[in-house]
């Protein structure tokens, strides 16, 4: 297939290494003067990927879509409704769309494909691809198992069928509400996590992972998404790659946070948390790790006394 991937950071370079990697006709466009399109043009590498000539790497927008039949997306989530505002004047007729992100809109508690939605119209057929995984893991032949959803069954099934392979398997997503919502909640999961390693309580995680996949199946039920879809690839079973892993931008944010120490590398999970907070008080669900960690970003409460009001003081039935 013919695919151009829009947004060349660390995950969107990965998805046109891998999809070149199985076969496909891979275009990579990015800004001419963003660094990461700049590398990846002069020396055809990042710092973790080598990219092959058969990739079109290229900062002509018009002509990296006319050429595509799929359109992947991977850009910060709260950058998307201005970039999708870019798209508005090209010919987007019979152009199916992936979004490879995870985020809320922090100023109206959008999910990303209901700001598709909005922007582009309802005939666009759009995607989520979502789930576990680093390029730094794949990059080394490490593999692992992801979710793509989407309103158009026949839209899901061929992306399924075209992009699966040895390294990555995907599951057929069926709430999309829950898999949009819960992939972009681990990374608020994600930011606790990074909390507790950096006061040393990373003791703590088990704890963490079990409430907060229990609130954040609450947020997706209430919203009218399948509460197990937290329990899913989307967020429980991405705990690992970003609670865990140094390769966490999110846990890395976190941990950083905490200790004073500046974080320069985009967290998405800083606004995620800011939107989910709204969506508690929206539909009045109680979202006492999400508030908690709001609270310590904005400076109102430090992270030791969330953190242990969270799971060291409170006395309280466990379900």
């Amino acid at each position: 297939m013919n695919i151009t991937l829009l947004g060349c950071g660390r995950w969107g370079s990965f998805i046109a290494w891998y999809l070149d990697k199985i076969g496909h006709n891979v275009t990579i466009w990015g800004l001419k003067d963003a660094p990461q399109f700049i590398e990846i043009k002069n020396t055809r590498k990042n710092n973790i990927l080598t990219f092959k000539e058969s990739i079109k790497v290229t900062d002509d927008l018009a002509s990296a879509v006319n050429s595509a039949e799929i359109i992947i997306i991977s850009i910060s989530a709260q950058a998307l409704r201005s970039f999708l505002g870019t798209l508005t004047g090209l010919d987007m007729q019979n152009k199916k769309l992936v979004l490879c992100m995870k985020g809320i809109e922090v100023s109206t508690g959008k999910r990303l494909t209901e700001v598709v939605s909005e922007t582009l119209g309802e005939q666009i057929p759009t995607a989520v691809w979502v789930g576990p995984g680093h390029p730094q893991d794949f990059s080394r032949g490490i593999p692992n198992c992801m979710v793509i959803d989407s309103r158009y069954d026949d839209l899901k099934k061929q992306l399924i069928g075209e992009f699966s392979s040895e390294l990555i398997r995907f599951y057929v997503g069926k709430d999309l509400i829950g898999n949009e919502i819960g992939a972009a909640a681990k990374n608020t999961i994600g930011i606790a996590a990074g909390m507790l390693d950096g006061l040393n309580l990373s003791s703590l995680k088990g704890a963490l992972m079990s409430r907060g996949t229990r609130e954040i199946a609450r947020l997706i039920k209430a919203m009218g998404g399948n509460e197990l879809s937290a329990y899913g690839l989307c967020h429980l079973g991405d705990y690992e790659a970003t609670l865990f892993s140094q390769y966490s931008h999110n846990r890395k944010f976190g941990e950083m946070l905490v200790q004073g120490q500046q974080f320069d590398l985009l967290a998405e999970g800083v606004d995620t948390t800011k939107a989910l907070v709204l969506l508690g008080e929206k539909y009045k669900v109680d979202l006492p790790i999400c508030n908690t960690v709001n609270s310590v970003i904005a400076g109102t409460m430090t992270a030791k006394r969330g953190l242990s009001d969270l799971f060291l003081r409170s006395i309280k039935e466990e379900f």
